[in-house]
């Protein structure tokens, strides 16, 4: 919509409703040129007709025809039957616009008043384009009951329960009278119940009636020739056979064939526009692939009504009747079903006409009923005691029905298929259009699944996938983003997705990038638009997505394709449209992850491979998008969805760790292709998935991590013992695992990679630094592995070891070995700084304490600069963390590195120190620097919180005490609010004439907030017990100090009720609701504490495998030794790569393999809880007792098929008896042997009601 639309479309608003109908009225001048009424142009008297006023056949009297009608004696002479289409002309139709119902509140209908023989497109076209009706998705035009006054209970049920329900459900159009008698009221007053009940206001019933203009009662209040705008109507019936409108339709189409008072004149038209509308096509989400269906339903009825029928099924228009409704419904219903296997039907068939209508021409109504038989398949039969299945369900099953008598073709079912999948009734596509019969092919189920996609049918997308579609064949890239295009625009994703488009389209402007990325409508999402929102959702934890084909567009870029022209040409033979997706399920799943598609996304989960991946990955995704979502409930959904996703995430995990725990921890770290080189743990740690990371096979793994190279059980004292004498390291004092090295020196040329239990940290203590190494590899050796790299699994950064990288070359000496073992674990590094902290910290208070000297050139002392060149390495490792880990840009690292609260409490420690220090060197500012520093050691004692973290005992708990100082934040709210009242209070009573700002912020913030712990001094505000010596009154005094203010003594006793009050409220109730507060936190997080802790202990454990092995002041060596061997030696660290395995194309297809068997094994299990569960008995019980009903249903049926064939044999075996005895009268044929007889045996097992004489 355009700014100029808009723009007038608000000024339209704005405008009076009189200018609006001026408008109105101006824009439809052209109706009376196209649409016509008609008027009698020969007055031919109705002779039958009673009174003193001459009547014309049309049922106008005399003075309303025209003067040349009138004066045509001699037409009127000759001929004496009035006919519609010879003595009647078309004028301009005078009454068209819209109608207000009066007194039945604003609700407004079109209406228009048409001749007989208006073609049915203009009618159609009228109704979609200019009233803006939208095309139906079926037409069910309700038949019979014209006369009907009362019906029965059940009927009535059947029209605001089934009809009105399956049109609201399917985007049906009601065809009835449209007026207030009949079934057309009964219709109307199940629309008007429909809308009251209904609570969504945007999803409406549209109901059309078409009557015949000569019947509508104060029809003459809706002429005005130049439309009206609105046309009051006052809903009154005049007696006789006049009905007024009924105010529950939409629409109305007056059709006038030039009578008066004479029913039935609308019925060629009707069945003309419903012949025409289902010849029109329409689609769901306007795609314009399925033709609209349109059913006929019959209800009662009369005479005319079997003619009605059988028009329709001459047109192959479907029809369903409801049975035991009376009239022409019933009579045709219990035909079909007695000549059901009968070859000479016409005697029933006019033994019942007779019986129904005795006064009709039976032979005609007999042959259109013969015909009717013919087409047996287009008739359906409906009652309310099968009452089984909803109404649209036996829409739906007429129409395949109807279907079937066409043709087998798979194309004229795929209509029937798409209403199915609009209808949402997988049932009945599974029993009538996919039992084998029909042959589906895979490009007759490509739009089909696109509507079930787009419309999120998970059902029909299973079936048709279980039927043979191949999602590899369908799932092209052009496909995905008309996927991504067709996403409701009221939906979070849409608006991340606009977002991107308008930065993709601001940097072509600037950038002239991804120039082939056109955008030829206002909402055209593009693979780059879906790309980057991933990259904003995921992070940098993966590279970007669809990278292979959107990297195409970037060659832009190079010196190669400078020139404009030869970059098009180059352009032209990229298109990434056409090309089939390398991960279909994947790239579904993340199509409806982002839309937050419970049912679809678990579908393509357990569809896909690289489960546990997936589920974080989705984990992540939901959490992020849940922050973007405008509404409560929408946020609430995605996070619950993000959780169902952790849980299946757990549940598959847990049972690979319990097939096999090695392979398990494998898979925590192994890098996803299918998810840009991202693993299990990155993943469930940026989703803040805390439950992933409470399971056993997590925890056990990050232990592993955490031991390094030691055996798990070692004690604590050992490790201390050794960390104090390293000699101890080879004295056996710790147990070291057995490593694969100590086995196998080298790898046989005939062993896999795959045959290695691949020691997870990639890492080998083992190898000389620098020198082939799979821990360091030199750039010379990555950029060879690069090169002969050639074979991903999947598009993303998937590595590929070679085998020499595998093979072992140069072995380290077993007491470099032993020595790099114990110092290179997590553990010792943990234990080296706890140690040197509490050295630091001993340092530092010693400093603070004992030997703090003066300014230059007194200070500072030997032991000031121990502790600031301690202080300069802590300053370098903040900086190596901050800039030097990871590979990724410096901007991200410091990005990862703000994340941490710990790294603020660290920055603080370390700035202010160095404002400190800043001070102390100057005499002027010595002791300001000298605070600076022992506030700084608060902080920096302090930080041993963090520290003690990693204890399984304290760990929780910190936890517990971070959660309880929201509450303490919250109390001194409450408290503060009560110390104001109460301070500044008193502090006027019994101060007034002091002016010091000094004291007055004393005595109003500290006195009361010490008297809460009791330190109340009575000498100061008790009148009774204050001494009065030396004080003054005046302020000036006062505020030059020369004595203390006198207190005031009048009104004391306030300030003693006040004190009374004061404590009572802090004391008592605000300290009391501190503790409930404590309390119920601490029974809230302790629960939880030590989920928490165990994820918290994730990313200690990883500082501490990340740092240097030795700790500060010692770290500087460390730091000289990076910088030699990554800046001189050109070595690269592997110490990045520890959480991350980097599998071959064949390593990584087994582990999939694997995976995928132990996801299968946590779903059947999952599958079997569920079977057993009460609530699943229940739904298999009734599933059975329906069956069972439907089986006693056919048994029925076939037991009066069988009566009917007994009844048949028995009629023959008559006549083959009297057969027989004739011929054995007659001489014609002798015959020495005795005619055959029927057995005595058969005889007995016949019925005896068969046995007539």
């Amino acid at each position: 919509r355009t700014p100029e639309l808009a723009s007038q479309s608000r000024k339209e608003h704005r405008e009076p409703p009189r200018v609006t109908a001026m408008a109105l009225e101006k824009d439809q001048s052209w109706i009376p040129k196209l649409f016509k009424k008609k008027t009698c142009t020969t007055f031919i008297e109705n002779t039958e007709a009673e009174g003193p006023v001459q009547v014309c056949q049309c049922g106008n009297p005399r003075c309303a025809h025209v003067s040349v009608a009138v004066e045509d004696n001699f037409g009127a002479a000759i001929v004496s039957k009035w006919n519609p289409n010879e003595h009647t002309t078309e004028e301009p139709t005078d009454a068209y616009g819209v109608v207000e119902f009066v007194g039945a509140g604003k609700k407004h209908s079109k209406f228009i008043r048409l001749s007989n023989e208006t073609d049915s497109a203009l009618v159609y076209n009228l109704i979609t384009q200019h009233w803006h009706i939208p095309p139906p998705n079926l037409v069910v035009s309700v038949l019979g009951g014209e006369g009907e006054k009362n019906i029965r209970s059940w009927l009535k049920d059947i029209l605001r329960k089934g009809l009105v329900k399956a049109a609201q459900s399917t985007g049906a159009w009601i065809m009835t009278g449209g007026l207030q008698v009949g079934i057309g009221k009964y219709v109307g007053e199940a629309v008007r119940d429909h809308a009251t009940a209904s609570t969504n206001s945007k999803i409406k019933v549209l109901a059309m009636g078409i009557a015949p203009w000569g019947i509508v009662s104060n029809r003459d209040s809706l002429i005005n020739p130049k439309g009206s705008f609105p046309a009051r109507y006052y809903m009154e019936s005049k007696g006789g056979h006049c009905y007024s409108l009924d105010n529950n339709y939409s629409a109305f189409l007056l059709v006038d064939d030039g009578t008066q008072q004479r029913m039935k004149g609308e019925t060629v038209f009707r069945a003309r526009l419903e012949e025409h509308i289902s010849r029109q096509k329409t689609g769901i989400g306007g795609k314009g692939s399925i033709e609209i269906p349109v059913l006929c339903m019959l209800i009662a009825g009369e005479a005319q009504m079997v003619t009605r029928v059988y028009k329709a099924t001459k047109n192959t228009i479907p029809c369903l009747l409801v049975a035991e409704s009376g009239g022409a419904a019933d009579c045709l219903a219990e035909i079909l079903e007695e000549t059901l296997t009968l070859e000479d039907v016409r005697p029933i068939v006019e033994k019942k006409l007779k019986q129904c209508f005795p006064q009709e021409d039976v032979p005609k109504l007999a042959d259109q009923v013969e015909r009717i038989l013919e087409n047996r398949e287009l008739v359906t039969v409906y009652s309310h005691e099968d009452g089984i299945e909803e109404f649209e369900t036996v829409i739906l099953k007429a129409l395949v029905k109807a279907c079937k008598k066409q043709s087998t073709n798979t194309t004229e079912y795929l209509d029937e298929l798409k209403l199915a999948v609009a209808w949402n009734h997988v049932d009945i596509a599974n029993t009538e259009l996919f039992h084998g019969e029909i042959q589906w092919k895979t490009s007759d189920l490509e739009d089909t699944l696109t509507n079930a996609l787009i419309n999120d049918k998970t059902d029909f997308v299973k079936l048709f996938i279980e039927n043979g579609l191949n999602l590899v064949d369908y799932l092209t890239y052009g496909k995905l983003e008309e996927l991504y295009n067709s996403v409701p625009e009221n939906s979070v994703l849409y608006q991340r997705l606009e977002n991107k488009q308008e930065e993709r389209e601001a940097g072509r402007l600037h950038h002239h990038e991804y120039q082939l990325v056109e955008t030829c409508k206002e909402t055209d999402f593009k693979l780059y638009d879906v790309s980057k929102l991933l990259r904003e959702l995921l992070g940098d934890i993966c590279s970007t997505f669809y990278s292979q084909q959107l990297g195409n567009y970037k060659m832009r870029g190079s010196r190669k394709f400078s020139n404009t022209k030869a970059f098009l040409e180059a352009a032209q033979t990229v298109k990434y449209d056409t090309q089939k997706s390398f991960m279909p399920w994947v790239d579904l799943f993340i199509w409806a992850i982002l839309q937050n598609r419970k049912e679809m996304a678990i579908y393509f989960w357990e569809m896909g491979s690289d489960s546990v991946t997936s589920a974080l990955a989705a984990t992540k995704i939901l959490m992020e998008l849940s922050h973007f979502a405008l509404e409560a409930e929408e946020a609430l959904a995605m996070k619950e969805l993000a959780r169902t996703f952790e849980e299946l995430a757990i549940g598959v995990f847990n049972e690979c760790y319990r097939n096999s725990e090695s392979r398990a921890f494998r898979l925590l770290v192994r890098c996803s292709g299918r998810w840009q080189g991202a693993t299990c743990l990155q993943l469930a740690y940026e989703a803040d998935a805390r439950n992933f990371f409470a399971q056993d096979g997590v925890q056990s793994m990050l232990t592993e991590y955490w031991w390094g190279q030691m055996e798990q059980f070692t004690p604590v004292w050992k490790l201390i013992l050794t960390f104090f004498c390293p000699p101890l390291i080879y004295s056996g004092l710790i147990d070291f695992k057995v490593m694969e090295e100590d086995r196998v020196p080298d790898v046989p040329d005939g062993m896999e990679p795959e045959s290695l239990d691949m020691d997870l940290k990639t890492s080998n203590p083992d190898t000389i630094d620098g020198e082939n190494l799979p821990e360091e590899m030199t750039k010379e050796d990555q950029e060879m592995k690069e090169e002969n790299t050639n074979e991903p699994v999947a598009p993303g950064p998937t590595v590929e070891l070679s085998r020499e990288t595998v093979r072992v070359q140069r072995i380290r000496p077993f007491w470099l070995r032993r020595m790099k073992q114990f110092w290179s674990a997590p553990v010792t590094a943990f234990l080296g700084n706890l140690v040197m902290y509490f050295a630091f910290l001993f340092l530092y208070s010693y400093v603070l304490l004992l030997d703090f000297k003066p300014a230059p050139p007194d200070g500072p002392s030997t032991s000031e600069g121990i502790l600031y060149f301690w202080i300069f390495t802590m300053v370098c490792e903040e900086i190596r963390q901050s800039f030097f880990v990871g590979s990724a840009p410096v901007a991200q690292e410091v990005k990862r590195y703000l994340q941490d609260s710990w790294n603020h409490v660290d920055i603080t420690a370390l700035l202010l120190f160095m404002v400190g220090l800043s001070c102390r060197m100057t005499p002027q500012t010595f002791e300001a620097g000298r605070t600076i520093l022992c506030l700084d050691f608060m902080i920096f004692t302090l930080r041993l919180i963090h520290i003690f973290a990693v204890n399984k005992q304290l760990g929780p708990k910190i936890i517990i005490v971070r959660k309880m100082m929201k509450d303490v934040f919250l109390f001194l709210f409450f408290l503060g609010v009560w110390l104001i009242a109460y301070g500044v209070t008193t502090e006027g009573l019994l101060h007034p004439s002091d002016m010091r700002l000094t004291w007055i912020f004393r005595r109003v913030f500290y006195r009361p907030y010490m008297q809460i712990f009791g330190q109340i001094l009575l000498d100061e505000i008790d009148a009774t017990r204050i001494t009065i010596s030396n004080c003054t009154d005046d302020p000036l005094a006062i505020f030059m100090e020369k004595a203390p203010p006198c207190p005031n003594t009048y009104a004391n006793w306030l300030v003693i009720l006040l004190l009374v009050v004061f404590l009572l409220v802090a004391n008592i109730l605000l300290l009391n609701l501190l503790i409930a507060m404590f309390s119920y936190t601490f029974s809230k997080v302790q629960g939880n504490s030590d989920i928490y802790w165990k994820f918290q202990r994730y990313n200690l454990i990883v500082e501490y495998h990340n740092r240097p092995v030795l700790a500060p002041p010692f770290i500087i060596i460390s730091h000289i030794h990076t910088i030699i061997k990554r800046k001189i030696r050109k070595v690269e660290s592997m110490k990045v790569k520890h959480f991350k395995l980097e599998l071959t194309g064949p390593q990584d297809s087994r582990m999939l393999i694997w995976e995928a068997v132990q996801k299968e094994n946590y779903l059947v299990n999952i599958a079997k809880l569920k079977r057993d569960s009460d609530t699943e008995r229940l739904r298999r019980t009734s599933q059975k007792v329906d069956q069972a009903l439907k089986h006693l249903t056919e048994i029925k049926d076939q037991e009066r098929r069988l009566k009917v064939l007994e009844s048949e044999m028995e009629s023959l075996n008559n006549a083959i008896s009297w057969l027989i005895e004739a011929l054995s009268q007659s001489e014609v044929i002798k015959c020495t042997t005795p005619p055959p007889r029927l057995k005595e045996g058969l005889k007995r097992r016949t019925p005896p009601q068969t046995q007539k004489p």
